[in-house]
């Protein structure tokens, strides 16, 4: 069954009313195409309505939905020869961050990403997407051996934030996650980041210090999770909604703050009702980032990428 969100509680009822009307139409042969259609035109302008005016907080329950597309179905759609690699060299196999070489539209990549998994088994299997110290090692790995072959580094994000448990403390989250923003700050290749869900605190920007920063249109991308700020500030996580107005959490808010480079559309609804039109739209706006960065030199792309992070921030 699909899963409606609260705010669209509305929709769900018209959806539902046309879901009774089909199956009486087809249990008694009644003709009621002409009912359905006009609840159908309804139900869809409601629908764009509604997502034309999301707020901020609304935006980020979008993000979240259990629905949405994940770094599994972005490999699938977007990458053909798809090689996963394994290990950080050091201590384990981080399930929550996966990587591997790839061609995209004919060109050599690597890869890197985000996974929450998608039911019970596999969400647990993946860490909720939360990566541990040896999650980012391996994409330290990872971008250093695609420097060391010239393949431009492809990241997906899409994580709540890195594990917070005392085992990752022990293990150097702090340092993981520096050091794989360093390597990606770094690398004389061209990176591309997508925001394609979450892109919560430094479990984020560790994998999205690129060229081009990409975001999807009902993507949120912050500090520190809407909750989290409000647990801080009014020590109650209900003022999550005025927190995630505070913050500018949102894609539109980010573009004009110099923080992202480009919003990609999603189809009506959100990225969960269309993954094939999501994932074409976010490959497009990759193969055309590629494009405009593939001309310069593994000097100019580490200058260009540092004088990006450092002007941010700046009045």
């Amino acid at each position: 069954m699909f899963t409606f969100l609260d705010f669209e509680k509305p929709i769900a009822e018209l959806q539902g009313r046309i879901d009774e009307l089909r199956e009486s139409g087809a249990n008694g042969g009644v003709d009621i195409a002409a009912d359905v259609a006009r609840l159908q035109a309804k139900s869809d302008k409601l629908l764009r309505d509604t997502f034309a005016r999301l707020t901020p907080w609304q935006k980020t329950q979008v993000a979240r939905h259990p629905e949405r597309p994940h770094f599994k179905h972005y490999a699938a759609g977007l990458f053909e020869e798809w090689m996963p690699l394994a290990g950080d060299r050091a201590f384990a196999d981080d399930q929550a961050i996966l990587g591997g070489f790839a061609t995209f539209r004919g060109r050599k990549v690597l890869a890197i990403g985000h996974e929450k998994g998608d039911d019970t088994a596999s969400r647990l299997k993946h860490n909720f997407g939360m990566g541990k110290p040896e999650g980012y090692r391996k994409a330290i790995r990872l971008v250093e051996l695609a420097s060391r072959f010239g393949l431009p580094v492809v990241t997906l994000v899409d994580t709540s934030g890195a594990f917070p448990g005392i085992q990752a403390e022990e293990r150097g989250q702090a340092e993981a996650i520096a050091r794989s923003t360093e390597a990606c700050l770094n690398a004389g290749v061209p990176v591309i980041s997508a925001i394609v869900g979450e892109g919560g605190s430094g479990g984020a920007i560790a994998l999205a210090a690129g060229n081009r920063v990409l975001m999807f249109e009902h993507a949120v991308y912050s500090v520190i999770s809407p909750e989290g700020c409000a647990s801080i500030l009014w020590r109650t996580a209900d003022k999550a909604p005025d927190a995630a107005e505070a913050m500018r959490v949102t894609a539109q808010d980010l573009k004009q703050l110099g923080i992202i480079d480009t919003i990609v559309p999603e189809p009506l609804g959100g990225a969960h009702r269309d993954h094939g039109r999501a994932i074409a739209k976010l490959g497009d706006a990759i193969e055309s980032a590629l494009d405009q960065l593939a001309p310069l030199s593994p000097e100019q792309l580490t200058r260009e990428r540092r004088a990006k992070f450092l002007a941010m921030g700046r009045l």
